[in-house]
């Protein structure tokens, strides 16, 4: 008997193992089947990068990293910047435009819009080699907008009443519990003409646009796809197919490989951005929508 078990002691130690470690099996199993290479061009380390910029701008922060990344990476060498966004916060919009800037001087950057491109996500663009367009997108609405919303109504019929203590003339500029000011309306204007004119000069630079005609381009016009390119706001109309086709014409890259974004972080990132315009309608701030 003893002579039995011991023939047959490697398979029964192989049965026991996989009983007791059934589910970290499957787990790693799971893990390999999503990270396994697929294909040759897996296994081959990607010379050509995708970065989307999708929804609302309101946190720049994983943007800039891709592309401050893709800038210092020696092996990629050129970008494709696909945009769908309405625009966002002022902020995070000038960091992505800024970091765009720092990458194009390195390596040819193609912008692809998919959808809208628009405010502050043109704004996040202006500095690439070439603005591709789907036909279907639209374009523009170079301006800069604050709001809020007065509920000195509502909260009256319910019975609340704010009570504030502050220093300075404008420090309640922009509360939600009554009326703004005359005074206060035209130091808010102060600051989105101000906005506006850095916004609009920064397109004149990078498009190469006659800042004086700037009412024909920007002034928060929207624009289809060709009459973005007749007012000089984009470069060609076509679909992602002609732009990835013309970034490997740019990077001069004999066998293009392409990165491939994680679904699951992609979605995520979706998620992420529209959680934030959620929170942005309730508190109001300067925006490019």
């Amino acid at each position: 008997m003893n002579f039995i078990k011991k023939l047959l002691y490697p398979f029964t130690a192989t049965i026991g193992f996989i009983q007791n470690h059934f589910k970290a099996m499957v787990f790693v199993l799971i893990l390999f089947l999503i990270f396994a290479p697929g294909s040759e061009d897996d296994l081959r380390p990607h010379n050509l990068q995708t970065i989307s910029l999708i929804g609302p701008i309101m946190d720049a922060t994983e943007v800039v990293k891709q592309i401050d990344d893709a800038t210092e990476d020696s092996a990629i060498k050129g970008v494709l910047f696909n945009v769908n966004s309405p625009g966002g916060a002022v902020a995070p919009s000038i960091e992505i435009a800024y970091a765009i800037k720092r990458l194009q001087e390195t390596k040819p950057v193609v912008v692809y819009a998919s959808g809208t491109i628009a405010s502050g996500s043109y704004y996040a663009s202006i500095w690439a080699d070439e603005i591709m367009v789907n036909p279907g997108s639209m374009v523009g609405s170079i301006g800069v907008i604050m709001q809020g919303a007065n509920v000195s109504e509502l909260m009256g019929k319910i019975g609340i009443k704010t009570q504030t203590v502050s220093a300075g003339k404008y420090k309640q500029v922009g509360t939600s519990d009554r009326e703004w000011t005359t005074d206060e309306k035209a130091e808010l204007n102060k600051v989105i003409q101000g906005t506006y004119d850095l916004f609009t000069n920064d397109v004149a630079s990078a498009r190469g646009l006659d800042i004086k005609k700037r009412d024909t381009y920007a002034n928060a016009h929207i624009f289809t796809a060709a009459q973005a390119k007749e007012v000089g706001l984009i470069d060609s109309v076509g679909v992602a197919y002609d732009a990835k086709a013309q970034l490997v014409k740019l990077s001069e890259v004999s066998e293009p490989v392409w990165n491939k974004e994680d679904k699951f972080e992609k979605f995520m990132k979706q998620f992420g951005a529209q959680s934030a315009s959620l929170v942005h309608l309730y508190f109001p701030s300067i925006s490019m929508y």
